[in-house]
């Protein structure tokens, strides 16, 4: 059931919704990019949060395990969620992807405008744990819109007089939410060992 190759064979059968995702997450970072006042009020409580966990966890008596406990369980408690509460129609997936796409598109404008080194936000900030990280997020978000989908279809179909006709399988897509949800887990924990150890040294 948890096979890596049903996996992946699981984004090949969900490709629409996993395209939507990454497409949904493309234009949140472009609303951040332009900076305007009225995106930069939306997410700027969720960075200054940030910000402030981030000052706690680096005091610390170890700051590496610290943002590394942080890090995993934010991610992967929020990713669950996300595929879970997609059973309201896909809409919170949708929600998640544009204000995770704005922060980041937000940061970088805002570092931008300040004059900071572009290449060592990219290349040593996000690159090393964002290749593994920002992909599972995305996985777990088509997941969550799938399940709405599945959901609005499946209510279509309530009125079907005989049970052949109805084409949605609960069992099967459970049990492949239930297989993505481990690999992104997986996926998530590979990101944070690494966020918190190379992405965290490389950034002091």
């Amino acid at each position: 059931m948890l096979s890596p190759r049903l996996f992946f064979l699981d984004l090949r059968r969900y490709k629409k919704t996993m395209y939507l995702s990454l497409a949904l997450f493309a234009v949140g970072i472009l609303l951040g990019t332009a900076g305007s006042e009225t995106i930069a009020g939306l997410v700027a409580p969720d960075i200054a949060k940030l910000q402030e966990y981030s000052r706690e966890l680096s005091q610390s008596a170890m700051p590496e395990l610290s943002f590394f406990k942080f890090i995993f369980l934010n991610n992967a408690i929020k990713s669950v969620a996300v595929i879970v509460l997609g059973a309201l129609l896909g809409i919170m997936p949708a929600i998640f992807l544009l204000m995770n796409g704005m922060v980041l598109g937000l940061v970088v404008s805002l570092a931008a405008a300040q004059g900071a080194d572009l290449f060592e936000l990219v290349v040593l900030g996000l690159l090393p744990h964002g290749i593994i990280e920002i992909p599972a997020i995305l996985v777990a978000a088509g997941f969550g819109m799938q399940f709405g989908y599945v959901v609005l279809k499946g209510l279509g179909e309530l009125g079907a007089r005989d049970r052949s006709d109805r084409t949605v399988n609960w069992k099967d897509f459970f049990a492949s939410a239930g297989r993505g949800a481990f690999w992104i887990v997986v996926f998530l924990l590979i990101a944070a060992v690494i966020e918190s150890t190379i992405t965290y040294h490389l950034m002091r």
